[in-house]
């Protein structure tokens, strides 16, 4: 069986409340029961931190024995070497996700220090960007 994580980042503790209109009004609790729901035949866990340090740690924890990683690095995406050098020191698969099209948003939000070290991109899609995320593990 398939071992998958999703990291969320800074703030998406805040999903359902946070910009509705960009974020939707569900909660990721709620999103990701629905999903473990649906993909019960793989191992999906959730792990949310705001703490830059505490998204490195999880990464190094299960970096070389999962299967894959979905991270939502949230601001961290644009701003965090330490959190693309962690990916880059692991071995297991990481898919960048992120819920609106950051290109359609600040011009600071156009760059990534996740991107160069993942295995794929997948933004824009709300929390559908998450699901499409996981069918790229199986």
């Amino acid at each position: 069986m398939k071992k998958i994580i999703i990291i969320n980042g800074p703030n998406l503790n805040l999903l359902g409340k946070r910009e509705p209109a960009i974020y939707g009004s569900l909660t990721f609790t709620e999103f990701f029961d629905t999903i473990k729901e649906k993909y019960e035949g793989i191992t999906l866990e959730y792990y949310q931190s705001n703490v830059e340090g505490e998204i490195i740690n999880k990464l190094h924890e299960v970096g070389f024995s999962y299967d894959g990683v979905i991270l939502n690095a949230g601001a961290y995406t644009h701003t965090s070497i330490g959190i693309g050098d962690a990916i880059k020191g692991i071995e297991t698969p990481v898919v960048e996700v992120h819920i609106s099209n950051t290109f359609g948003r600040e011009e600071f939000r156009h760059q990534s220090y996740i991107s160069p070290n993942a295995k794929g991109v997948i933004l824009g899609f709300g929390l559908q960007s998450y699901e499409l995320a996981i069918q790229s593990f199986i």
